[in-house]
Formats: structure tokens, C-alpha cells, sequence
């Protein structure tokens, strides 16, 4: 796992959990989350702020596997975000889930609720390895995150179902099992529960 220091703190932190802090202007500084929220809270004012580190928790999925999920929490503006992301490779990959909430909103209950959001959609399986490869359930429901694919050099997405990388070519291949189907597409925030 790559890590970068923290100008604010001096600490070495994972690469995912520094922010970029500052202007063109006046350039820009390396902060670990914990410094930048604690830049943010005092630039908006917030004195009653708490910046909260949560241990990472394991989960199991509908088959039994177990995920671990990783948190990080964010101010921004008028709210703050927690994020509960899986690590492929050092860096955020699989699962990867985010509530949003007033800043001053306890940080157990934002917990709380991402955990309960993490379990509804661990308890739902979309893809299936049948017979003739990676098939969409019976439900003909698909839920998922849209990402960058490094191997298309972005030109097409990634997408990240039941915590599976799932490339456009082979989701297209997915869909052929339904040939002259009608089909609905919904984009959500990842913050929002679709």
C-alpha cells in the first residue's frame, strides 16, 4: 500500500486518505483526512466538530464471503460524508458505500447507517456464473457502481458489481440473454440507496 505524508501532521498515510488542499494561487499541500477536516471545520466555523476514525469490520455476502470494508470520513461545505470501501491493491476497489450527513450529526449513528446500508446490498446477489458464463440473475436487477477501466484507457467504464470488476464487454454479454427486452437505467449519487 502506497503512502504519502501528511504536511499538516507529519504522518504517513495510506495514499487514499490524503487530500489535495489549496489553490492555484497558492499551491497546493498534501493533508491526511484528519488535518484537512480539521483545515475545513475551522475555515466554515464548525468548533464542535469531530473528526472520527472508525477500524475496519468484516462482513459476509450473500454466498458466505466475507468483505472488509475501510472507512473515511470527509467534510465538505454543509455536510459530512463517510465512506466504507473495500482495498484491491492498496486502493479503494470492490464494495464501496457513502452516507452523507449534517456535520454535527453523531458519528456512531452515521456508522450505524452505512453499516445497515453495506447489509441490504451484501444480502443482494445481481450476477451469476451459470452455464454460459456471468449471467444477470432471475430478478433482471442490477445494481452497481460505474468506474474508470485503466485497461480502456477510460474510453469505457468499469463497473463494479457485487463488489466484482465487471468490464463494459463482458456486462454487454450479460445483457444478450435479454434480446429485445426493455430495459430501465437509473444513476444515483453513490450516497443514495437505489
Amino acid at each position: 500500500m502506497r503512502k504519502t505524508k501528511c504536511v499538516g501532521c507529519g504522518r504517513e498515510a495510506p495514499s487514499f486518505e490524503i487530500v489535495e488542499y489549496g489553490s492555484t494561487e497558492a499551491g497546493f499541500e498534501r493533508l491526511c483526512r484528519r488535518c484537512f477536516n480539521r483545515q475545513a471545520a475551522t475555515a466554515a466555523g464548525l468548533d464542535n466538530f469531530e473528526h472520527v476514525e472508525f477500524e475496519q469490520i468484516r462482513l459476509k455476502d450473500a454466498d458466505g464471503k466475507f468483505h472488509e470494508f475501510h472507512f473515511t470520513t470527509f467534510l465538505f461545505g454543509t455536510g459530512v460524508a463517510l465512506d466504507a470501501f473495500e482495498l484491491r491493491y492498496g486502493n479503494p476497489g470492490g464494495y464501496r458505500f457513502q452516507v452523507i450527513a449534517e456535520p454535527d450529526e453523531d458519528p456512531l449513528a452515521m456508522l450505524g447507517r452505512l453499516i445497515a446500508k453495506i447489509k441490504r446490498a451484501l444480502a443482494v446477489k445481481h450476477l451469476e456464473d451459470g452455464e454460459y458464463g456471468l449471467q444477470i440473475g432471475q430478478a433482471g436487477l442490477v445494481r452497481g457502481l460505474i468506474d474508470w477501466d485503466a485497461a480502456q484507457d477510460g474510453r469505457l467504464p468499469l463497473l463494479v458489481i457485487d463488489g466484482r470488476e465487471i468490464s463494459w464487454d463482458d456486462f454487454g454479454r450479460c445483457l444478450m440473454t435479454f434480446k429485445g427486452a426493455q430495459f430501465k437505467l437509473q444513476i444515483g449519487d453513490k450516497s443514495e440507496e437505489l
